[in-house]
């Protein structure tokens, strides 16, 4: 009786291979990216507005700020959400809002002053008195209200 040995063929046998599986790196890259362009629009706040200038330094901005806007036909927003004016303060309050905390207040620029001291009046009779008026950065202007020039190299 004897025993009897079979080869055994190496195709069958696992090798190694040398080689990188990017496919899944690509399928966590486009789910990233579809992710990220979805959500992009939804962080920025889309009430057009035109603010004035102003060459004032940029303050640090908090987390989380709460805009009170008032756009070109006097129409007032909180955020994005439409509100009337008699409603602001009630609606800030149910939102809630701490009245220690800062209210950054946009104006278009076609807003009368009249019309925006009325909305600054609500706030402060509803108890909100920390507002910050926003501008959009600007030109340094000179006293004849030109925007500066730089200084021409020597």
């Amino acid at each position: 009786m004897g025993v009897i040995f079979t080869d055994v063929d190496d195709d069958e046998d696992f090798g190694e291979t040398h080689e990188i599986n990017v496919t899944p790196f690509i399928d966590v890259m486009l789910v990233l990216l579809i992710i990220f362009m979805v959500a992009a629009p939804l962080s920025t706040v889309d009430l057009p507005v035109d603010l004035p200038t102003s060459t004032a330094l940029p303050q640090t901005r908090p987390d989380k700020p709460t805009y009170v806007s008032i756009k070109a036909d006097l129409a007032v927003a909180i955020g994005e959400t439409p509100v009337k004016r008699v409603d602001l303060v009630r609606t800030l309050d149910a939102a809630g809002s701490d009245r220690s905390r800062r209210i950054f207040l946009r104006a278009d620029r076609g807003v009368p002053y009249g019309d925006m001291m009325d909305v600054l009046e609500l706030l402060r009779l509803g108890g909100y008195t920390k507002i910050a008026l926003v501008a959009r950065e600007g030109a340094p202007q000179t006293e004849q209200g030109a925007p500066a020039q730089a200084p021409a190299p020597p």
